[in-house]
């Protein structure tokens, strides 16, 4: 089956960024199978910051380029896990 990564995106600072985000995730729809966005909120409000958690698929490359790309947006932190699948 191949490998498997999943990205963690630490949103602090959704009001400022979230346009950068979405245009990068945007732009490697074809790489992300799963998304899922927690944000920061409670029964008044919503929270300024923001958890998004994908499931990458298809070309490592593209992988590689994308987490880049989101590296490079300022108020945001990136973490991966990858793994291998055999099944």
């Amino acid at each position: 089956m191949g490998k498997v990564r999943i990205l963690g995106i630490n949103v602090s600072n959704r009001g400022s960024v979230a346009d950068l985000v979405q245009k990068v995730l945007t732009n490697y729809g074809c790489s992300i199978r799963t998304r899922l966005g927690l944000n920061e909120a409670d029964d008044v409000h919503f929270g300024s910051g923001g958890l998004i958690i994908l499931e990458l698929t298809g070309d490592t490359g593209e992988w590689e380029k994308l987490l880049k790309d989101l590296k490079g947006i300022e108020g945001i932190e990136v973490n991966h896990m990858d793994f291998n699948r055999s099944v």
